[in-house]
């Protein structure tokens, strides 16, 4: 039997789910991930409130990386509801309910394209300091793919 997803959080939680969402980012940035964007994705996805994407340098890597993201969430209460990998985990979803991680190999990353897909949503600054005028713009030119 599937278990239930847990319920959304209210009030106070969009705070914790933000801090969180920052922590995550800032997390993969210090164990080497690249690309790291903060979306705001409230009032815009029913499915969660902020969306961490970074690119990472090897399966490996991005495993540990999710690991760490995870024993960050449990820290705070906030134990991963699912984490989820394609077969040759070049992508790597970890949900948190409000928060939703993804880790993935940079072709992968072009590919799926999610900043496109969510190109309404804002980004959050998430660097502090004079590293913040470096994440303000894309690290990469952001394409379309054309239909196959």
């Amino acid at each position: 039997m599937k278990t239930p997803a847990p319920k959304r959080s209210t009030a106070d939680a969009g705070s914790d789910a933000r801090a969180f969402a920052l922590e995550a980012a800032r997390l993969a940035s210090e164990l080497k991930c690249s690309d790291v964007v903060v979306l705001d994705m409230k009032g815009r996805s029913p499915v969660c409130d902020f969306m961490v994407i970074a690119s990472g340098t090897s399966p490996r890597q991005m495993k540990s990386v999710a690991t760490e993201i995870s024993k960050l969430g449990k820290s705070q209460s906030s134990a991963p509801w699912r984490v989820s990998a394609d077969e040759g985990s070049s992508w790597i979803c970890a949900d948190f309910v409000d928060v939703v991680v993804h880790l993935f190999e940079p072709g992968q990353r072009e590919w799926y394209d999610l900043e496109g897909l969510w190109s309404d949503a804002s980004r959050v600054e998430w660097r502090a300091g004079a590293d913040a005028k470096d994440s303000a713009a894309p690290s990469r030119p952001r394409t379309r793919r054309s239909a196959p």
